[in-house]
């Protein structure tokens, strides 16, 4: 029997970290358990184990279900409507790991035999963990299931790698500007029969012991809607630089054309009733005085009543005037139709806080770890909330210096007195196998708040 190198299993099992850890829906990926295919099991073995795998994530579902009804999250729901209904309360501050609980055993501990199951282990185990986080972040009590969907992109190709965390692009859709007439228009098409299955997978496993919401919303959001991420993919970020001076007609053909084409897949949404109250999205919690909740299986509802989030990251390096020109008026009448929005990623917006003013419905501005956090609040002053990403590196990413952490930390705070301020970990793309980093940023975050308030 022949053997894999040992270098060659090591690549296989990260590969499937990196798998596990990029599932944002049930059923969208195949796992592997340890790197290698699961062998076909028949019969009777089959049946046993998945029993038994249902056993296990009913125990798993029953411990959420009592975790998501814990008073605290009430308590933390009002805070952040008040914090983003610009209302007087302490800095928030949560973590989204982005792939760093990879690394957390907890999170990653497998069970399930069942490889179609497995994602919902996962989903739960992952659920639990974040409820002894101790952070402001809230778990819903339901669990999510997103539809599958049988148009997704423009309709063109392009050789597109995705390397862990980054893309790496050698062939760009849009050879020329002129190549728009390629481009097929975004629908809204269901595949009703895998999604059905998706749904009746998991509510046949724990559906009597918490809810389970069905996302119907468009496949087209956030990145793949903001308008910047799929320019950058279909034409390449320096050359659509180059067309903003070169070609800027035929670039503004184009934003035009990914405009309606967004803006039509939505109403297609719309007119499905396919929207739903779990389809908010700020990157943190998705609450405001002002709106509904994030509630399961409430579709149909207005997109007034739901937050939107918008990045412009491929923009960054991009002038005030041009990003407003090329960009923002044509994420305006995306942003138009939704109640409130969240605009800002990874982008330095240093220097285009006050573009942004002409968002009518703005309310929560991102300061990434490149931006200068001095300056972006000298603008925003108490005019939005203030979604602040102090840089992952110096936090738990590439060692861990409680001091220099916390001397972060404080002078963030120090600088953002008198706002409605919050602290997001994102981006955590490892933390060098070390959990207990992420746990102590979050009581060091909460110590230094408890200084200031």
């Amino acid at each position: 029997m022949l053997e894999m190198a040992p270098a060659r299993v090591e690549n296989l099992r990260a590969f499937d970290a990196r798998r596990i850890r990029k599932s944002a829906a049930l059923g969208e990926v195949t796992f592997l358990r340890g790197g290698f295919p699961n062998p076909p099991r028949f019969g009777l073995e089959m049946q046993m184990s998945r029993s038994k795998d249902i056993e296990m994530l009913r125990g798993l579902a029953e411990a959420y279900a009592e975790a998501a009804a814990d008073p605290r999250y009430d308590e933390l729901r009002q805070l952040w409507r008040d914090h983003n209904s610009l209302k007087p309360v302490r800095p928030l501050f949560c973590l989204r790991p982005d792939g760093g609980e990879g690394e957390v055993p907890e999170v990653m501990h497998r069970e399930c035999e069942d490889d179609s199951l497995y994602p919902l282990e996962h989903q739960l185990r992952f659920g639990l963990w974040r409820h002894a986080y101790p952070d402001d972040f809230i778990i819903e009590p339901w669990l999510s299931v997103r539809a599958a969907f049988t148009h997704t992109g423009w309709g063109v190709g392009g050789d597109r790698v995705q390397d862990g965390y980054s893309f790496k692009i050698t062939d760009y859709p849009l050879k020329t500007l002129d190549d728009v007439d390629k481009l097929v228009p975004p629908r809204h098409e269901i595949d009703g029969a895998a999604t059905a299955e998706r749904y009746e997978r998991v509510c046949e496993a724990v559906g009597d012991l918490i809810p389970v919401d069905l996302d119907r919303s468009p496949w087209y959001n956030v990145w793949s809607s903001d308008l910047s991420t799929d320019l950058g993919w279909l034409r390449g970020i320096q050359q659509f630089m180059f067309d903003m001076v070169d070609e800027p007609a035929k670039l503004h053909r184009v934003m035009a054309f990914m405009r309606d084409g967004i803006l039509a897949v939505h109403q297609q949404a719309a007119d499905a009733g396919d929207w739903g109250l779990s389809a908010s999205n700020t990157l943190t919690m998705p609450y405001a005085n002002e709106l509904p909740g994030p509630a399961a299986n409430v579709c149909g509802v207005d997109r007034k009543q739901l937050w939107w989030f918008t990045p412009s990251q491929e923009f960054t390096l991009v002038s005030p005037a041009m990003h407003e020109e090329f960009l923002l008026q044509y994420q305006l009448p995306i942003m138009a139709q939704f109640g409130l929005i969240a605009y800002g990623c990874c982008e330095d917006l240093t220097n285009k806080i006050d573009m942004l003013r002409q968002i009518p419905n703005l309310r929560r501005i991102g300061v990434a770890p490149v931006a200068d956090l001095a300056r972006c609040v000298e603008q925003i002053g108490a005019d939005y909330s203030i979604s602040w990403r102090p840089n992952p590196a110096e936090m738990v990413c590439v060692g861990f210096d409680e001091n220099r952490v916390r001397r972060i930390i404080s002078e963030g705070l120090q600088i953002a007195r008198g706002t409605h301020f919050s602290i997001v970990l994102k981006d955590v793309s490892t933390i060098e196998n070390d959990p207990r980093r992420l746990t102590r940023w979050a009581e060091i975050c909460r110590e230094e708040i408890e200084t200031i308030t």
